[in-house]
């Protein structure tokens, strides 16, 4: 019997943002429905979300194994009914995506046998718009038309969602379409935004994490920005400059004037690797997987496994 063999895939940026994706979107799940899929969120009942199992899809004419992103389970309001949202993440443009989708779609349905809403999360840059549907024809008819939602961040404008309080647009605010000489006020908004937020510390910090992820100034547009967060309103001022995170660049602020460059930068990495461990032993507590646990925190798994032993 012939078997087709499959290609495990080593370890590469994309599986980092498949991951990261996939954490935000199951924390906040309901958030991420309101903001980018208002006509989607008032006929799911939220009380009664359930994130299945991480199903794998074989794929046996290419060779290749992958993990489906997230697989939701949820009640209709009003209704005895149950619908499945499969949401994946892609962070490159694939020729065949759409068709990938019908596969995974098909796939699941066999499996499971239940309504599936598809969604698809794109964060490559490509100005182009990209197909929502996939089709298959035959010489007397159309056989198919497979469709999913689509959402492209790149081609979200960041500036018309920085009054909202949702913490899944916070974090996918550094995703969006901005200019590179709008890094910082990008990075502001996220904070300003952050600090209306009524979420747990772990959450917070992982908001931060994500971001973080994405879009990570420079020393020049640390400093940028710490002037221009002075400019803010008082109470707002000192709302931001107390989060948990943005003490760092106001420490790299407050010894630049000084003249204290290289105590600044030593007290900065020890700073960093203290908040660092600090949030490691909060994510531990959450029962969150080690290997997730150092991609957010950047500390080694050896580090992350001596905290939890303590």
């Amino acid at each position: 019997m012939f078997i087709t063999p499959v290609i495990l895939e080593e370890e590469a940026d994309y599986m980092k943002h498949d991951r990261l994706t996939k954490k935000l979107i199951q924390e906040f799940f309901e958030e991420f429905i309101e903001a980018f899929f208002p006509n989607l969120h008032p006929h799911i009942d939220f009380s009664k979300v359930t994130f299945l199992e991480q199903e794998v899809y074989l794929d046996y004419i290419n060779g290749r194994k992958k993990e489906i992103d997230v697989l939701a389970e949820v009640k209709l309001n009003h209704q005895d009914k149950i619908l499945h949202i499969h949401t994946e993440a892609q962070s490159t443009r694939e020729a065949d995506f759409p068709e990938r989708m019908f596969l995974y779609f098909s796939y699941l349905y066999a499996k499971h046998r239940k309504p599936i809403q598809p969604i698809a999360v794109l964060s490559y840059n490509r100005k182009k718009d990209e197909p929502t549907q996939f089709k298959i024809d035959s010489p007397t008819q159309e056989v198919l038309q497979f469709n999913f939602l689509q959402l492209h961040l790149k081609k979200k404008n960041w500036r018309e969602y920085i009054q909202s309080d949702n913490p899944a647009v916070a974090a996918l605010l550094s995703q969006m379409g901005y200019e590179e000489h709008e890094r910082v006020q990008v990075k502001i908004e996220f904070l300003r935004m952050i600090t209306r937020m009524k979420i747990n510390p772990a959450k917070m910090e992982f908001l931060y994490g994500f971001f973080e992820t994405y879009l990570k100034l420079n020393k020049e547009e640390e400093a940028q920005m710490m002037e221009e967060i002075e400019n803010l309103p008082e109470e707002e001022k000192e709302m931001v400059l107390h989060l948990p995170n943005s003490y760092f660049e106001k420490g790299l602020e407050e010894g630049k004037q000084e003249g204290k460059q290289e105590g600044i930068a030593e007290g900065r990495k020890e700073g960093i690797q203290k908040r660092n461990q600090e949030v490691a032993l909060k994510l531990i507590a959450k029962g969150m997987p080690i290997n997730e646990i150092a991609e957010i925190t950047e500390l080694s798994k050896e580090e992350i496994k001596n905290l939890a032993d303590k």
